[in-house]
Parts: C-alpha cells; structure tokens; sequence
C-alpha cells in the first residue's frame, strides 16, 4: 500500500515503529551510533509514508515502513471511515464559540471543543487558542479574530491544514502554516478578520507528551551512545 500512497502523511506511531527498527540495527551493529542518529533525526521530521521507506530500506525483513493506518472502523467493514482524528471532530455539538480580552486576555487550552465558528475580539489585549488537546464541532473550523493594539495566538497540532485569509493595517497575519497540507480525516482551520495595529499568529506545536516523548528519546540516545564508548574502550584495554 505504501507503494501506492508514498504521500500519504505518517502518524507519531509510525515514525516510533520506524525507530525501533534502527534501534535494533544499532544493536546487531549494522550500523554505527553516528548514522543511527542522523537516521532517527530524520525519522521524527519525516511527515509521509514514502519518507519513512526510504529511512530503512537498506535493513533487512524492515524495508519498508509501517503499513498506512485502516480508513475503516474495527472489523474491516463498510459501515463507515475512520481515522484517529474522528474522535476528535465532534459534529453535532456547539463547542466554545467565542473569547474576548479588552485590556486584559483570555485563554482556551487543554481538554476543551472549539466550535464551528469562533470569534475572537482582542483590544489592548491578547488571546490565546491552543487546538493540541482540542476537539473540533465540524470538519471545517472558521475562527475570526479582530484585533484593535493587540493580539491573537493559534496553536494548532501537527496534521490540521490551516488556511489563513486575514487582513492587517499597521499589523498583519502570520501565515507561515498556510496551505500545509494536512493528514487524511484531520479537522481544517480558516483563520480569517481584521488586526489593527495588531497580530494574528498561527503556529505548529507537538503536543505536550510528543514533546517529552522526544526528550526521553535524546536522553535514550545519549545513555546509548555512553554505553557503546564504555564498550570500545573495555574493548581496547583488553587488546
């Protein structure tokens, strides 16, 4: 399948399968700690699944990267698609739908439902929206943000497509994330308004536990690398 869909974008637990597979090849000394972690750099970056192939295609029974997750429900039938995201886009409900801090500030982060239209009005003051943890009213989200002397900042998890329409005068709209394609079944986000002398930014984060997953995985790797240098010079003493 992956021969087929060499585009289609991985999940964290495909990069972490692809992981173990040069970690075991670390250990059969197929190959050195010093391409081990260049390989394992690259694997965390890499965003499809053709990525992720090319990665280990040189090392044995794991030429090839994991296979792409199944679109349907559990048991393989034709009742409906699914993806890891359709927990997430919770139709049907309101959600938050709106957030405002005149000179002050309001917050929406964590466990919490953004609606399918939110605005967000901030004057002489700042919002924050962080989608990580968040799940969405529709498949399409529009949130618009007008901004007088003040600002608005989108978190949005790796995976969700951002288009971003906003008009800045004496300000602007950080548009950095726009038009990234995003992961099959991911939710989309419209980030339209209007920021005088102001801003708007959009930016993509980890969330939290990817990133203290990444730490634990560097320190894994420092630990790792010490223990093979304890082993070459025990090596070389007994020479």
């Amino acid at each position: 399948m992956t021969d087929k869909l060499p585009q289609l974008r991985a999940s964290d637990t495909d990069r972490e399968r692809v992981a173990e597979i040069l970690r075991d090849a670390l250990a059969e000394g197929r190959i050195v700690m010093e391409e081990f972690e260049e390989r394992l750099e690259i694997t965390y970056a890499a965003r499809t699944y053709g990525e992720l192939e090319r990665i280990t295609a040189d090392l044995p029974a794991a030429g090839a990267a994991p296979a792409p997750p199944s679109l349907r429900k559990d048991g393989g039938t034709d009742s409906g698609a699914v993806t890891s995201w359709s927990e997430r886009i919770v139709s049907g409900t309101e959600g938050s739908s709106a957030g405002i801090g005149i000179m002050g500030g309001f917050q929406r982060k964590g466990r919490w439902t953004i609606g399918r239209r939110f605005t967000a009005i901030c004057c002489m003051g700042g919002g924050e929206l962080d989608l990580r943890e968040a799940n969405f009213a529709a498949p399409e989200v529009v949130i618009n943000c007008w901004t007088i002397m003040g600002g608005v900042g989108i978190v949005v998890p790796p995976g969700v497509e951002v288009d971003v329409r906003g008009f800045g005068i004496m300000g602007g709209f950080d548009s950095r994330e726009d038009g990234v394609p995003g992961e099959p079944g991911a939710p989309r986000v419209i980030v339209k308004g209007l920021a005088l002398m102001g801003g708007v930014g959009v930016e993509r984060k980890p969330t939290e536990a990817e990133r203290l997953r990444r730490k634990e995985e560097k320190l894994r790797l420092k630990e790792e690398k010490r223990r093979l240098k304890d082993e070459r010079r025990e090596r070389r003493e007994l020479d």
